[in-house]
């Protein structure tokens, strides 16, 4: 039987394998969804690209199919989130990308962020951020001087920059509107998080004109509108907010005594400090969201390889068809034989902060199973957690009383249970399991008046819990495992 409803909200949800368009009812039920994976390249050791066309296709194709599907004239906003930091840098003359998009993951600016390092405390003060080649502004950097003409082109102010969220609104609107939002301008290593805008210091140190970069607006807000010849229907674009900061927005809201996992490509664990920014050595201070003209600030730890590490065993070591088949594997032994995997398939991220670490697998023997090599890895996953959220607990007054987690990997009972096991805490999973999605949609609808920030969060409820078994175990191989990371990070 369909689901009634009085009202729909859309969210576009840009992910890094593939992009999904969703339909929302008043009551936060899921009323459609359509989704479609894009290619991913790998032109060098390190190196992660994307074809920026590709994703527009992809995201105009699921959002189409979305429309067919329901009563548009019950639309009353479009809500977008996205992978954060991968950059896009096209000509608005033709309106395409001047270069592959290079994605998050990307390490090729590793060796310029060691030239700048002497700026590296200046810059961690004003953004929040490390000088890491995670963010933004390298890849910017890097793509002016390696594009071939490209230069002739900025001074003519015929380039744009943009995160994905940028590059897919200025698509949908038909080339009108360049803008991005607080949460995902937080992201470029350009903008001071104390301001919220641009800093002239910055904009010079990594030499970017501020004429390629978008207008930063807030996260909620009737912000622009897509072009009827692109999307057949004029839709509201009421709300942006980076994919991470959208799921923190579903699981915590503004509770500071509250911290989600994001078991996505990579892994974020992020908690709200609400109107002002924690400092930490190890983790990032991040714009959350842009409400009302306020900020509000998060702390987040920022883990490179977390299911992107079950797709290396799925597309290249060819142990597993479907990442269901693990939770099986991992449970064909009591315990972990011995073996251990460092997922630095892409550098470490928080809290290690090791671009030049390289993966590894501990403790072969000739009996080592694809089984164990399946459970190391998601013991990897709840390790990695587990080392951020003790970062979280030396900064935070109070400790927390579970793990809100949300993601594709939560469907791994395993996972989940090792996870509440290694921190010895619960770990909750919500009954939406689009919550980065969904907290685009809470954006856009607390912008038309459908929700206020409170009864959004009402709407995300808790479906299954998961209690500490075995903590003195886990917390015995958590300690091999954080000793052969710290190990592996001083020989880098």
């Amino acid at each position: 039987m369909p689901v009634k409803s009085k009202h729909i909200i859309l969210a576009l949800d840009l992910g890094t394998t593939g992009n999904r368009a969703l339909a929302f009812n008043e009551k936060g039920e899921l009323l459609v969804s359509e989704y479609k994976e894009f290619t991913q390249y790998f032109p060098q050791p390190g190196w992660v690209e994307h074809d920026a066309t590709e994703i527009w296709d992809s995201t105009l194709a699921v959002l189409k199919a979305v429309l067919r599907q329901i009563d548009t004239h019950k639309i009353k906003g479009l809500g977008i989130t996205n992978q954060r930091e991968t950059t896009v840098l096209w000509d608005i003359t033709t309106g395409n990308p001047v270069h592959k998009a290079i994605v998050w993951q990307c390490r090729r600016t590793s060796d310029r962020c060691k030239t700048l390092s002497e700026h590296a405390p200046t810059i961690k003060e004003k953004t929040g951020l490390f000088l890491d080649p995670y963010f933004s502004a390298t890849k910017i950097e890097w793509l002016i001087q390696h594009v071939p003409d490209i230069q002739d082109k900025i001074d003519k102010k015929k380039i744009r920059f943009g995160t994905i969220d940028s590059w897919i609104i200025w698509k949908l609107t038909g080339g009108k509107t360049h803008i991005t939002d607080a949460s995902n301008a937080s992201r470029t290593l350009l903008v001071n998080i104390h301001t919220g805008d641009y800093d002239s210091s910055l904009l010079k140190l990594f030499n970017i004109p501020k004429t390629l970069l978008p207008k930063i607006v807030e996260s909620s807000g009737h912000v622009a509108d897509t072009d009827p010849n692109t999307t057949g229907i004029s839709l509201p674009i009421t709300g942006i907010i980076g994919d991470q900061q959208a799921a923190l927005f579903t699981q915590c809201g503004l509770k500071t005594n509250t911290v989600k996992n994001t078991y996505g490509t990579g892994l974020f664990i992020v908690t709200p400090t609400g109107k002002f920014p924690l400092k930490s050595d190890t983790l990032i201070s991040t714009i959350a969201w842009k409400l009302n003209g306020e900020l509000y600030y998060a702390l987040e730890g920022s883990v490179f390889i977390g299911g992107a590490a079950i797709q290396w065993l799925r597309d290249e070591l060819k142990i597993i068809a479907t990442a269901a088949e693990t939770d099986g594997m991992a449970t064909q032994s009591d315990n972990n034989n011995g073996v251990y995997f460092i997922p630095a398939l892409s550098g470490l991220g928080a809290p290690f902060w090791a671009p030049e670490a390289r993966g590894l697998l501990l403790g072969l023997t000739r009996g080592t199973s694809q089984g164990d090599i399946v459970r190391a890895t998601l013991e990897s996953l709840a390790y990695q957690t587990r080392a951020v959220m003790d970062e979280m607990s030396k900064i935070k007054s109070s400790p927390y009383s579970s793990l809100l987690a949300d993601g594709g990997a939560v469907k791994n009972a395993f996972l989940m249970q090792f996870q509440s096991d290694v921190l010895d805490l619960p770990v909750h999973v919500p009954k939406i399991t689009e919550t980065t999605a969904f907290g685009a949609a809470g954006m856009a609808g607390i912008a038309v008046g459908l929700w206020t920030v409170e009864s959004f969060s009402k709407l995300n409820t808790i479906e299954k819990k998961y209690t500490p078994n075995n903590p003195p175990s886990a917390n015995a191989t958590y300690k091999i495992w954080r000793r052969a990371v710290d190990t592996m990070i001083q020989n880098c």
